[in-house]
């Protein structure tokens, strides 16, 4: 160890990551009541709500019901809304055939079927939170160099700068760091990737109409396309697009004038929103299916994009990861009042568990669609097709699927009911 060492410090639970998740995670942990002790360490500056890590930029985030669910628990719903927009209706069609279908809110008895926020709305207002969450410190800029499991804790170095280094004693580690995860790589944890061969085009897109609250999926014959209501700005409609495609196009469209993107993107998308007016700032980024070989190890636990990053097809990554570390805090508060600590292995094994099928059926809905709608063979087409018209005039089936789409199928407990009201310990 070099440079001046500070005094050892020990916490109950080390968050690393402080962006969506992770930030999530310490809130939750916090809204419990439990008088833990909770150190998030971030890499990038994090000195309030005005400036934020990487993963609050320009894209947007669709929150699913279930989410909605777990802001309104934390108490950050009425935050959140002057910069939500309702997802009311979503139409998904398959460019070049007859296939498509329409969910709706009001066929499943909800005010929306989703959320759409801007990523830097909804940064600034977990910074804001986090900062008064009781029991919650921060430290950022920092960074773990160094991990050491023992038997009753995990012993963290971490850098502040080039003279400061501190070693924190966590009874539990929650790596929340990403998917190419530089924590997970000093805990030797193995990941699996798959290459989709695509990049995701993302920009907002001004309208000549208004969205009316419709988000649109539609696959095209470079690949799949998701349109977003966002809020108007400045009195302009806009949408926020995330269209995936093979890499070399992705880089040929960052690179043509707006007259020329909007010419393609009116051409695969249609007319259903008008004549498109705009592009915004346009970013390209790889896509591939990241899962962690591991997801907890005693005094461990792996969330987030650090334990499953998604396909953006079906907007289930972030929700997938908020039902997650939901389902981890009150796995641990319950774990409290049965007199357990909440990095034994059982505890933890027993979140795992919780939250398998969850798990399994998202990343499976998300790996599945990009493939099934990017095979262009006449009898894919029609199966394809069919399976549209099936959801568009079968109820059951409709229903079903909306459910999955919006967490509340396959979650894994109720997720933090009024339990917490009477679990503050000594």
């Amino acid at each position: 160890m070099t440079g001046s060492a500070a005094p050892e410090s020990a916490v109950d639970i080390a968050i690393v990551g402080g962006g969506m998740v992770g930030a999530s995670l310490a809130l939750l942990l916090s809204h419990l009541k439990v008088n833990w002790r909770i150190r998030v360490i971030e890499s990038f500056p994090l000195p309030g709500a005005d400036i934020l890590p990487p993963g609050f930029d320009e894209r947007s985030t669709a929150l699913s019901h279930s989410s909605r669910e777990i802001f309104e628990l934390l108490g950050l719903w009425q935050a959140l809304q002057p910069g939500i927009t309702e997802i009311r209706q979503v139409h998904v069609s398959d460019r070049g055939h007859f296939g498509m279908t329409r969910l709706t809110a009001a066929e499943q008895h909800l005010p929306a079927l989703g959320y759409v926020v801007e990523n830097r709305q909804l940064g600034a207002v977990l910074m804001s939170a986090l900062q008064q969450a009781p029991g919650v410190v921060v430290t950022s800029p920092a960074q773990v160099t160094a991990i050491s499991p023992s038997t009753c804790s995990v012993r963290l170095q971490v850098s502040r700068d080039a003279n400061v280094v501190e070693v924190v004693n966590a009874g539990l580690l929650a790596v929340a760091d990403g998917a190419q995860s530089p924590t997970r790589e000093l805990l030797a944890i193995g990941s699996r990737r798959k290459d989709y061969g695509q990049s995701a085009v993302v920009a907002n897109i001004g309208l000549q109409l208004d969205h009316g609250g419709i988000a649109y999926e539609r696959f095209t014959d470079l690949g799949p396309m998701a349109m977003l209501p966002l809020q108007p700005l400045a009195g302009a409609h806009r949408c926020a697009m995330v269209w995936t495609m093979p890499p070399e196009q992705a880089t040929e469209l960052l690179a043509v004038d707006e007259a020329e993107f909007l010419a393609r993107l009116q051409q695969r998308f249609g007319y259903r929103l008008g004549p498109f007016v705009r592009v915004g700032s346009r970013q390209v980024y790889p896509l591939s299916l990241i899962t962690s070989e591991e997801q907890v190890r005693s005094h461990l636990v792996v969330v987030g994009n650090a334990a499953h990053s998604l396909h953006p097809v079906a907007g289930q990554g972030f929700n997938l990861a908020l039902r997650d570390v939901a389902v981890l805090a009150e796995t641990l508060g319950e774990a409290v009042a049965n007199h357990q600590l909440p990095g034994d292995l059982s505890v933890l094994q027993q979140y795992l568990q919780r939250q398998q099928l969850d798990q399994q059926q998202t990343i499976l809905l998300s790996d599945l669609l990009p493939q099934v709608f990017g095979l262009h063979s006449i009898p894919m087409a029609l199966l394809r097709n069919t399976g549209l018209l099936a959801l568009d005039t079968v109820p059951l089936l409709r229903h079903q699927f909306t459910r999955l789409g919006m967490g509340l199928e396959t979650r894994g407990t109720p997720m933090l009911g009024p339990m917490s009201e009477s679990m503050t310990v000594g």
